[in-house]
């Protein structure tokens, strides 16, 4: 199959980005969408042409690197996929795809695709973690958990943080990826001592980085290749609430 691509490029932060257009031949529809454009880049690099940035690392849907919009969405059109186990039978031959990187101010344009969301990792730094040194892991029975917050805690923590409900809202908001981050820790046993400072934590420190506020759209859960529920969100609002009036 043959598709045609319209591709953001951008040399660096500083300089103008544009879209720029390149005809992809002999596309296997069983290649994955990073694969395709692995081939263009060793078409491009033959030329002596710059390849196309993007990031990218397990290219298992696990590890939260890649991420850019397809035609306008994040990860492209599959439910619950991320980019890289997008594969190339979800377009027609002769489709004419735009790809552009995330449009959010916290996540600053690299090169190209690859945007800096170091933003999430100082999120995390502020507070999504236990403090306390508890040693060698217990065994697994010597904190009993029930079944219910058990999977809601690994459902939180199934977020690989890789930004596409950012790149969904049209506010920039973190909302859903603050929220999963605290709600994997703060309803198990040993996030709960230190649950208040943490929220206010998180919280707030997403604002400092110029995330917008979330408006309850719902876009972040349409989006999210790991299926992070509104809900999380509901809660970490509750436990900002409290925690700002009653726990800090």
């Amino acid at each position: 199959m043959t598709v045609r691509l319209r591709v953001w490029r951008q040399p660096g932060p500083t300089v103008p980005g544009h879209f720029a257009e390149y005809v992809a031949k002999d596309v296997s529809p069983h290649m994955s969408f990073l694969e395709m454009l692995d081939q263009v880049n060793e078409g491009l690099i033959r030329r002596g042409e710059d390849p196309i940035a993007f990031d990218s690392d397990c290219r298992e849907g696990i590890c939260g690197s890649c991420g850019f919009l397809v035609n306008g969405l994040p990860h492209g059109p599959d439910r619950a996929t991320t980019v890289c186990q997008l594969h190339m039978r979800r377009f027609r031959d002769g489709a004419t795809i735009t790809i552009e990187p995330w449009r959010a101010r916290a996540f600053p344009v690299v090169k190209d695709l690859v945007v800096d969301r170091g933003a999430f990792d100082r999120i995390i730094q502020a507070g999504g973690y236990v403090s306390v040194n508890v040693g060698a892991a217990a065994d697994a029975q010597a904190i009993p958990v029930p079944k219910p917050i058990a999977e809601g805690a690994m459902d939180a923590a199934q977020c690989i943080g890789c930004g596409a409900c950012v790149a969904a809202c049209k506010n920039a908001a973190a909302a859903l990826f603050v929220a999963a981050k605290i709600t994997h820790l703060n309803l198990l046993p040993q996030g709960q001592p230190e649950q208040n400072r943490r929220v206010v934590a998180m919280v707030d420190h997403a604002d400092t980085e110029g995330f917008g506020s979330c408006s309850n759209e719902g876009e972040c859960e349409a989006v999210c290749p790991k299926e992070i529920k509104l809900s999380t969100i509901a809660r970490m609002n509750r436990q900002y609430a409290w925690a700002s009036l009653f726990g800090r």
